[in-house]
This record gives C-alpha cells, structure tokens and sequence, in this order.
C-alpha cells in the first residue's frame, strides 16, 4: 500500500539558473543540479519543461530528459541551456536520484517571472550569482 512506501525528504540537493558567458562573448543561461552532500548521488533523472501564458496564449515546452550516472559530492552538473524567454513561463524539473541505497525525488519549479536579478544569489559550490532553489 502507499501508506507502507517511505518518501525520505530531499537536502542538500538543488537547482539553480545561472547566467553566463559563452565563448562568443554572449550572455547564455544554464541550470545547474548542485549535490552538497558528502556522497554522491547516482542514477540522477531529470525530466524538465515549461509551461504557461505568453500574449495570452497557452505555451507548453517539450518535455526534456537527461540522465547522469553519477554526480560526485560537494560538486554540480550542468543540466542544461535555457532560453531567456521561457522565463516569462514557469520551469518545472523533476529530479529522481538514488543516494545510499533510497530513491528520493523532487519537484523544483521556478515561477514565471521570478528568474530575474533582483532574486539572485551567490549559488553554493558554483561561486556565481544566480536564482537557488533549495
């Protein structure tokens, strides 16, 4: 039964959107998996999309997948580019990983409209400024 399956709780696990600098000199976004803790996670899946309103229009992103065997401690991976103008959308990734033998999984999702600089922050083990979630 459900009532019998544990949901252990995620820390020390998160998401970020950092804005960078590619090789051309061009602003580019990107967004970041960071594991803080002292194991690594493995069998990461993240399955990531945007949805909602543009000029009043409904919009609904492809459904994107990536998959990391590993992700070692106290390190990041990058998960993928993100356009600036699906910002005006909210950006969900679902997160599953195994860590010591549990499976854990998590929902992260960035509200349309709220990565923008005045909700930035130094982002842990990345050391740029850019939108954390926890």
């Amino acid at each position: 039964m459900i009532k019998d399956i544990e949901f252990p709780k995620i820390t020390d696990v998160a998401l970020a959107i950092v804005p960078e600098t590619n090789d051309l000199g061009g602003e580019e976004w990107s967004v970041y998996i960071i594991n803080s803790k002292a194991q690594e996670i493995y069998g990461v899946l993240v399955n990531s999309k945007g949805y909602g309103k543009i000029d009043e229009k409904e919009k609904e992103t492809t459904v994107m997948r990536h998959f990391f065997e590993k992700i070692p401690p106290k390190s990041f991976q990058k998960i993928e580019h993100i356009q600036e103008d699906l910002f005006q959308l909210t950006n969900e990734f679902w997160v599953s990983f195994y860590h010591m033998g549990k499976l854990y999984d998590k929902k992260y999702i960035f509200l349309a409209d709220t990565v923008e600089e005045k909700n930035f922050t130094t982002i842990p083990l990345i050391d740029k400024k850019g939108v954390l979630h926890p």
